[in-house]
């Protein structure tokens, strides 16, 4: 996935909540409702988590310097750590302490009633057209494998943030729908404190989803299973090594992947022909897996196990 397709959904996410946000904080202003309190509250904090993505974006394009000589590819992870703490704090829990105190004080809405229900109508609107958005740039990528293992296995940290996210705000917005609908209705204000709690907790509950797999990707993780194979068989596809001995890769950013490997090569090639074979399986790696931009491999003579090699011995006995 390229920075690009990543950062057209984080420019459709943040546009988008800017909107939602001013006629939120309207709304709320207005109608005094705790549900819109939370909803404005959770578009401030996803126009700022966005703005945070963007900045981790450009950071992360910095040149590699002698102290960080694998560059800065993982200050988008980190930026989107962070973006994962602003969510349950800023957005969850306050829309938990919020929902409790419309709970323990609970007010009806009498003035402007028409104006909460407009302005969820208009967010829900805008939130589909940036998940719409992100879902696009997301299937770029995603091969058809299913959105659950889409979101454990991406290594491009932006589009699973902006997913949950607008995922989180669309249902957030059916529950405040609901929350002020019933208040309306029933002239209870019970069921906006109520609203203001489900929200509160489908954001807790999708704050710790993303921070688990920041933590993953910030801890580093390998090459997906499919790069991985592909790897494997530009080494072999040529006679340069007769086998991997051991392999390790490792993604020093989304777009920035580390390969080391040992190979096996034969014990009579010159180190002029093995120096060769190693140029010519480096090529076959960049051109089958273009983000394999840092490699090194180390060519070995193959020594059979010690297990191995007396199974073989009885044999030959035999």
């Amino acid at each position: 996935m390229s920075a690009g397709g990543s950062a057209r959904a984080v420019v459709a996410a943040l546009l988008a909540n800017l909107g939602i946000a001013v006629t939120k904080c309207i709304a709320f202003a207005l109608t005094g409702s705790s549900s819109m309190l939370a909803e404005a509250i959770h578009s401030v904090v996803d126009s700022g988590n966005q703005a945070l993505l963007l900045v981790g974006g450009k950071r992360a394009t910095r040149r590699a310097t002698a102290k960080h000589p694998f560059g800065f590819g993982r200050e988008r992870y980190i930026y989107a750590f962070i973006v994962t703490i602003m969510l349950f704090t800023a957005g969850g829990l306050f829309a938990l302490y919020e929902g409790y105190h419309k709970l323990s004080h609970p007010t009806p809405i009498t003035e402007w009633q028409w104006v909460p229900i407009a302005v969820l109508v208009i967010g829900i609107a805008l939130e589909s057209f940036s998940f719409r958005t992100a879902i696009h740039e997301a299937n770029h990528i995603r091969n058809g494998v299913s959105w659950p293992k889409f979101i454990r296995r991406s290594r491009v940290p932006e589009l699973p943030v902006v997913l949950l996210e607008d995922f989180a705000a669309l249902i957030g917005l059916v529950f405040a729908l609901i929350g002020v609908g019933l208040t309306l209705v029933t002239g209870n204000g019970v069921w906006d404190g109520v609203g203001t709690i489900a929200i509160g907790f489908l954001l807790v509950v999708v704050a710790i989803v993303l921070a688990v797999e920041m933590k993953s990707l910030l801890i580093g993780e390998s090459a997906t299973p499919e790069e991985l194979e592909k790897i494997e068989r530009a080494i072999m596809a040529g006679d340069e090594a007769e086998r991997i001995i051991h392999m390790r890769t490792v993604h020093v950013g989304p777009d920035d992947l580390l390969v080391a490997a040992k190979i096996a090569v034969r014990h009579d090639e010159t180190a002029e022909a093995v120096a060769k074979g190693i140029d010519a399986i480096e090529k076959r790696i960049r051109e089958t897996v273009p983000i394999a931009k840092m490699i090194y491999l180390e060519p070995d003579i193959y020594r059979q196990p010690a297990a191995g090699r007396e199974a073989e011995s009885a044999l030959t006995e035999h």
